[in-house]
């Protein structure tokens, strides 16, 4: 049979980019995945161009955030919403994203189109989203909207 996994951290994850971070009060909502690349979990989504759509292009009316999820068809990539699936958006709460750059906690976020930074330059803000924690470029960190 084969061996799945082979080595193990000392540590276990803290989470992952999508995961819901904690059971503060949220609101989320359900859009229809517009983009032929599709969406990633934990990354910032827009208003689409259809009356229940979304996208991950910046420069439209900031949704949320996309959810992680399980439930997608096992054909898919494990880790984004493929075109026309439903896309779990969190316009509120506490969600894990991956730092785009180095970010310090309680900085308000801005999306570059492809990472989440605490750099307004060139920037879309994400208005009322401030990261909840300080990392480094590529690591975990907990977005809030409060």
């Amino acid at each position: 049979m084969a061996e799945l996994q082979t080595t193990y951290s000392d540590t276990i994850a803290a989470g992952f980019a999508g995961m819901v971070a904690n059971g503060e009060t949220s609101n989320r909502i359900t859009r229809t995945c517009e983009d032929s690349a599709g969406i990633p979990f934990g990354v910032p989504v827009y208003r689409g161009t259809s009356d229940h759509g979304c996208t991950r292009t910046p420069g439209g009316q900031l949704l949320g955030i996309s959810i992680a999820t399980s439930g997608l068809p096992a054909a898919t990539d494990a880790d984004e919403y493929q075109q026309y699936d439903n896309v779990a958006i969190m316009t509120g709460g506490v969600i894990w994203v991956t730092a785009g750059e180095a970010v310090t906690d309680g900085a308000q976020a801005y999306d570059t189109g492809s990472a989440i930074v605490d750099t307004s330059t060139d920037n879309d803000i994400m208005t009322g989203w401030f990261f909840d924690g300080t990392a480094g470029n590529g690591a975990l960190v907990k977005l809030a909207k409060r």
